[in-house]
């Protein structure tokens, strides 16, 4: 299937929401970090400024920074206009509105736009689609990705989630997943499939609750590590 970038509604977080989102430790942030389906965060500039080690993969990478720059500017109303017709379905604590969430979410992006051909010519930003990435086993000590797996549940089958998560296993020792609801606010019904499958495998699964609440209920993530038993070939 050929990626289509008009597909695509690209919405960035930043390193602070990264951090609360996925509940990193000051120890996590030294770790060999890859950040999948990142879209146009800046937790990866944010993350290089201060020394740290981050990939970022996604299939949107294989467009140019004006083309993202011109879809954040298509779809921003869109999303901003969603956000407030389902006020109600989000919690407005650290976010006080939807105008200040559009602030907040295109300062990441703005961000994220003016470091990604540095970033892509250095090899921080690398286009890949889940399931299938183009790095070593064990390439990585943590592997992170937050608002598509579980979040697109309507989208992608079970099948799809259960090889994805063991893709991110392959190429890292620890992944977490961020939120567990999908969009619509259920929390999906492939976690449970996906601990399932995976423990039987031997892998270690576990939900963790985060600080981080946006999206009313959204505020756990999945964990998953490898067994120490376990080996690639």
């Amino acid at each position: 299937m050929v990626f289509q970038l008009e597909k695509v509604i690209p919405w960035g977080r930043n390193l602070d929401e990264y951090i609360r989102m996925f509940n990193l430790t000051a120890s996590d942030l030294q770790l060999n970090i890859l950040d999948c389906a990142s879209g146009p965060a800046s937790f990866n500039v944010e993350m290089t400024a201060q020394g740290y080690q981050v990939i970022s993969s996604d299939p949107i990478y294989q467009f140019t920074a004006e083309e993202i720059a011109q879809r954040i500017q298509d779809t921003y109303q869109t999303v901003i206009n969603g956000v407030s017709s389902n006020f109600d379905h989000y919690i407005w604590t650290n976010i006080k509105s939807p105008e200040e969430l559009g602030k907040v979410r295109m300062a990441a992006m703005e961000k994220f736009i003016k470091d990604f051909p540095l970033g892509f010519s250095q090899g921080r930003y690398m286009t890949s689609e889940l399931p299938y990435l183009p790095f070593h086993n064990s390439q990585f000590d943590l592997a992170l990705s937050s608002h598509f797996l579980f979040a697109y549940s309507e989208h992608f089958s079970g099948e799809f989630h259960v090889n994805a998560l063991r893709e991110l296993c392959r190429v890292a020792g620890e992944i977490r997943i961020f939120p567990l609801l999908t969009i619509s606010g259920e929390i999906s019904p492939f976690v449970a499939l996906a601990q399932e499958k995976l423990e039987t495998e031997g892998y270690l699964t576990e939900i963790q609750t985060v600080s981080y609440e946006f999206q009313k209920g959204g505020n756990q993530m999945l964990l998953v590590k490898r067994a120490s038993k376990l080996f690639f070939t």
